[in-house]
């Protein structure tokens, strides 16, 4: 026995140590993404969390009860890396080049992102993976209470001990807490986990010495040949001739799948992937870590029935065989590699499953149903990030529950081929989408679902017993006592192992429906494309999504999308190097999809599409390059689709022709508003200048000084008259995108203090004050200037004139925040209604009860204004109770002196 203090300490200290070798493995990452973290060895050790408890102490624990059937839990992923060329090169490729976040989005995406499939694979994911993280923490406290038992190891394995489920409720918070600080940190997904990779490398090294260390001292240590160890070895391992029948194939099928469907595997094989040198390295590193840990699972398992009293849990044999010859830092070792393996899984399973539940169905939900914040882009990605945080508590938990549940049910082993077997469904739908072309979206959605159905109802519930759904009567005679629906004996197939019964329904309907459904359907042209993608992957690495599709949207509505979820520094980033000298509002068929891409990284393919689309006013796809690509039987098949489409584009342009009606109507009275104003600005300087030259025209001898000051007000007055009449065109041309003054590297300070000392006879006049506050040293931005201070001039102005607070104050700002250069113009006053906000930025509006009446084109002609130099220009609620306007633009460090331009 170990001090149960002294085991829970050691733990303690160890996941300290992974948190620091998490936080250093990030900080190093930041400094050289491209170090030895990303090397092929620590990708290699990353994609060993494939051996789980399970291979920890079930591998021993089934050769123990089954002879040499554990060996297919090592031999099916050794085939699957061996002949990596085969297919794991190809569907790592596709992930890598297509930005794939898991396997729900790279399934999705394949068939046409159809985002009902990304949702059904996640929720086979999440219940699949259920009893495996149960498996986990039925691992962790039966060694712990084995390992920490006063009476003694070989004691507690020979009684049956309840099942602690308090220990595993804080082991299941401590997975949590990792999970979500160096996992959930940045919502790019394809961005590498560095310091979760570290840390699981880390562990990786342990549980392999941890089981080597306990194999070296069975076959050196604890007898006195190495040939001694298996003299009374079981006729199961000695002479395993009735060992590989039909289940042993079966096992060793779903080995190989689950190293590929599991979605921590998934998750450390293909997103994690940066290079195929790293899969190239794997091939043969992976199967020697299996090796090593498979040579020594013999001879534990022999030791353990020879030494061991009969019914010791041969589960447990790796701890409980130290334990009895009081080898106790040995056992101690052997109880923290288990520990490694259980926690290693449980950390990267949560992390992949958030990822999925986050793209696949909570942002679906939150976007149709309008619960996505849109005030801030700070407040988009906290709420994703809040999504995924929420998710790893409820996948974890949910795991705890199935333990909870099933608890006291059978061995470890049993318990993982139940995940297995589970996610073995996505395996028809993976390799038809990457090798045929012909299948469907459909196909793929009707396989799954009966193959999902068919594994809860032959093996995931009656797994339950009577705990949950299924009664015991139910299980053994059918529902309603109908045999032909027993769920171990479907349709009277009888006589076969549970498993195999399962994995033979489950896969064959899978199948079956994926294929059938798949030639009877049609896909969608864009469907059709994107199997030619991944199908054709190696040949068409250099291809993209704007070849193909032709999409109309605006390039300050994807702005606005961008800013939203990649923030606004990433955002500014991609406008400026993809259309820097694109002045036209109209967005490219290359900047929708490389908008759409980087979306994707956040979001899943299918959301990021759903994004996409809500701004695109109109789709299309090239039939001739569909044509080019197919033979010909499917040039008539893709005519005919993209004819399907055009007859429901006409459809849908009646409703979109009565919309527009509506909106020509709007915009008829909202030019009536507009030319009754701007009739009315123009008429009272033509009415002063008329009256005062008539003035001087009729009195020759008028005195000089009456002379000038009427002249002067005739100067002024033409003044206003011009800027009113350039107001308007320049409004006309930047709406063109027919903006032509210079830009260069300007103080954008200078441009705020001619704003200031513009309006500063205004502000008096009106009793305003007027104060500059925070100031921005030694930066620049891309701009002109006096199109950036005629910005800060309507602000200040707007400000001063709408202020209509008890002390009226207006307060100037700037700062430099993540390279990004922000100016906020604020007031006291009254504050912009929420309904107001949008529509007092388009041409002609005005805000409510002005000091003094305006045109309504100052908004308007600022807002375009910083959008052509690259920047936003946005309202915000001020701390002070009114309104506050940020502009903000793209910034750099001040090296010489600015520009004039």
């Amino acid at each position: 026995m170990l001090n149960p203090d002294l085991v829970i300490l050691v733990c303690l200290g160890y996941v300290a140590i992974l948190f620091a070798v998490a936080f250093a493995g990030d900080r190093r990452a930041r400094r050289d993404p491209h170090g030895w973290l990303s090397s092929p060895l620590v990708y290699t050790l990353s994609i060993s969390i494939y051996c789980t408890s399970w291979t920890f102490y079930g591998a021993v624990g089934s050769a123990a009860r089954s002879g040499l059937e554990f060996v297919t839990i090592y031999l099916g992923p050794t085939i699957v890396f061996v002949g990596w060329w085969i297919f794991l090169r190809k569907l790592v490729t596709v992930g890598r080049i297509y930005h794939t976040t898991s396997i729900a989005d790279l399934i999705s995406a394949r068939f046409g992102k159809d985002p009902a499939l990304g949702a059904l694979v996640t929720v086979i994911a999440v219940i699949a993976i259920a009893p495996y993280i149960a498996l986990q923490l039925k691992a962790l406290t039966s060694s712990f209470q084995v390992i920490t038992f006063p009476a003694g190891a070989v004691e507690a394995a020979n009684i049956n001990l309840a099942p602690d489920y308090v220990t595993a409720f804080w082991v299941a918070a401590g997975l949590c807490l990792f999970s979500i600080v160096f996992g959930v940190r940045n919502i790019d997904v394809n961005e590498r986990h560095h310091g979760v990779i570290a840390a699981i490398a880390l562990e990786a090294v342990v549980k392999l010495v941890a089981l080597v260390a306990v194999g070296i001292w069975v076959v050196f240590g604890l007898s006195e040949t190495p040939g001694a160890v298996f003299e009374n070895a079981p006729v199961s391992l000695t002479d395993p001739h009735d060992t590989f029948g039909t289940r042993w194939i079966v096992l060793c099928f779903l080995a190989g799948a689950a190293v590929i469907c599991l979605p921590r595997q998934f998750q450390v094989t293909v997103v994690e992937n940066s290079s195929e040198s790293q899969l190239r390295t794997a091939s043969w590193l992976f199967p020697l870590y299996l090796f090593l840990l498979c040579i020594f699972v013999t001879p534990i398992a022999v030791a353990g029935l020879n030494v061991l009293p009969e019914g010791s849990n041969p589960d447990l044999y790796v701890v409980t065989l130290p334990l009895d010859v009081d080898r106790d830092m040995l056992a101690l070792l052997a109880f923290l590699g288990g520990f490694s393996s259980a926690t290693s899984m449980v950390i990267v399973s949560s992390i992949a499953l958030s990822t999925m539940i986050s793209n696949h169905i909570v942002m679906p939900l939150a976007l149709r149903l309008n619960l996505v914040p849109v005030a801030r882009a700070q407040a988009v990605r906290s709420f994703i990030l809040g999504a995924r945080r929420a998710s790893i508590v409820f996948i974890v938990f949910l795991g705890f529950v199935y333990f909870r549940l099933s608890g006291t049910s059978d061995a470890l082993a049993a318990i993982g081929l139940i995940s297995f077997c589970g996610v073995a469904q996505f395996l028809p739908s993976l390799v038809g989408g990457l090798f045929w072309r012909n299948a469907t979206h459909g196909g793929a959605l009707a396989g799954l679902a009966a193959g999902f159905a068919l594994w809860a109802y032959t093996l995931f519930l009656p797994s339950l017993g009577s705990a949950f759904f299924m009664s015991q009567a139910m299980i053994e005679h059918g529902p309603w006592g109908i045999a032909l629906l027993k769920p171990h004996a479907l349709l009277g197939l009888e006589g076969m192992d549970p498993l195999v019964h399962a994995v033979f329904w489950s896969l064959f309907a899978n199948i079956a429906l994926f294929i059938g459904v798949s030639m009877v359907s049609e896909p969608t042209p864009l469907a059709r494309y994107q199997s030619r993608l991944f199908v054709d992957v190696f040949r068409r690495q250099m291809e993209n999504e704007f070849s193909i599709l032709r999409r109309t949207a605006r390039v300050v509505d994807l702005r606005r999308i961008a800013d939203r979820i990649l923030g606004p520094t990433e955002a500014m980033g991609l406008f400026a190097a993809k259309a820097p000298a694109d002045r036209t509002t109209v967005a490219s068929d290359e900047l929708i999809s490389l908008i759409e891409q980087r979306l994707a990284a956040n979001v899943g393919a299918a959301t990021a599409r759903s994004l996409v689309s809500s701004v695109v006013s109109s789709e299309t796809i090239s039939v001739e390059e569909l044509k080019r690509l197919a033979d010909e039987t499917e040039q008539i098949r893709a005519y005919s689709a993209e004819l399907e489409k055009k007859s429901r584009q006409l459809e849908e342009t009646a409703s979109e022709l009565a919309r527009a009606n509506e909106q020509l109507r709007e915009i008829d009275a909202q030019k009536d508003e507009f030319l009754s104003q701007v009739s009315h600005e123009v008429r009272t300087p033509m009415t002063s200048i008329r009256s005062f030259s008539d003035v001087l025209l009729s009195n020759p001898g008028l005195e000089e000084d009456k002379q000038r000051r009427f002249l002067r007000i005739i100067q002024d007055e033409s003044i206003r008259l011009t800027r009113l009449l350039d107001g308007i065109l320049d409004l006309n041309r930047m709406g063109t995108g027919e903006a032509d003054w210079e830009t260069g590297w300007i103080d954008p300070e200078t441009a705020i203090d001619l704003a200031m000392e513009s309006c500063e006879a205004l502000a008096r006049s009106a009793g305003v004050s007027l104060e500059r506050t925070a100031r921005s040293r030694n930066v620049v931005v891309l701009g002109n200037r006096d199109r950036l201070a005629q910005v800060f001039i309507n602000l200040v102005s707007n400000a001063i004139k709408y202020n209509t607070g008890t002390d009226p104050r207006v307060t100037v700002s700037a700062s430099v925040r993540d390279g990004l250069y922000e100016a906020r113009v604020r007031d006291n006053g009254p504050g912009i209604p929420e309904a107001e906000r949008e529509r007092i930025f388009a041409k002609f509006s005005r805000g409510p009860t002005p000091r003094q009446q305006g045109t309504g084109l100052g908004l308007a002609i600022s807002r375009q204004i910083v959008e052509q130099l690259g920047g936003t220009l946005a309202l915000t609620d001020s701390d002070a109770g009114g309104a506050e306007f940020v502009v903000t633009l793209r910034a750099e460090k001040a090296t010489a002196p600015a520009d004039d331009p």
